[in-house]
């Protein structure tokens, strides 16, 4: 079965999700969008406002800057693939909570699973902890691991893929600073896929934990 069929298949599965509390606010369900056969993903929070009116994930201001973002290293949204940790929206914007994190689980990693990406680029402190966890590691602060190039097993993956963390960007949209650690982590992660991700070796977590 195509990738394209895969991703309908589960698609299909999410809208009619009615595992956590978040399905009785939504008015659409955001699942991602992108190209199955890319070898970069995008992971984000969740849904925010204009995402859940349009069933598109990163539509609003966050989702203009990240659109900056990718097109400053000389790719195009459709040339990745984008999604959240969660698929509906938390009521007022707030933070996931761990049993709506828990029910969307599965339809992340299988979306991972299906497109196989090479680079995991996670945004914020939510997807950098549901992609450690998945790597069997502690999380770690997203100010502290952020623009660092990782080589990482996700159990339901059968080879390594590089994660390269960074700050969300609702984090820059009022912070220049946020911003160019942003723009610095772009960067970075435009040489990892020039030099298809051989500019240096990426770093275990083991040789990261012992070194910082």
């Amino acid at each position: 079965m195509s990738k394209e069929k895969q991703l309908e298949e589960l698609r299909r599965v999410v809208l009619e999700c009615r595992k956590c509390k978040l399905w009785q606010y939504r008015r659409n369900v955001v699942f991602g969008e992108g190209s199955p056969y890319t070898s970069i993903m995008f992971i984000g929070e969740a849904p925010g406002e204009k995402e859940d009116l349009s069933g598109r994930p990163f539509v609003g201001s966050a989702g203009k800057l990240l659109t900056q973002l990718i097109n400053s290293i000389g790719l195009r949204r459709e040339d990745v693939y984008i999604t959240n940790v969660l698929k509906c929206r938390p009521p007022e914007n707030r933070d996931p909570e761990p049993d709506e994190i828990e029910a969307c689980r599965p339809y992340l990693e299988k979306q991972i699973e299906i497109i196989q990406p090479e680079i995991i680029v996670t945004l914020g402190r939510y997807s950098t902890k549901f992609i450690l966890e998945a790597a069997g590691t502690t999380p770690q602060p997203i100010s502290r691991i952020r623009g660092t190039v990782l080589r990482l097993k996700l159990r339901f993956l059968p080879r390594e893929v590089i994660v390269l963390p960074m700050y969300h960007p609702a984090a820059a949209l009022y912070n220049p600073r946020v911003r160019r650690y942003l723009e610095e982590d772009f960067k970075k992660l435009r040489q990892c896929i020039e030099h298809r991700i051989a500019l240096k070796e990426p770093v275990t977590l083991d040789k990261f934990f012992n070194t910082t």
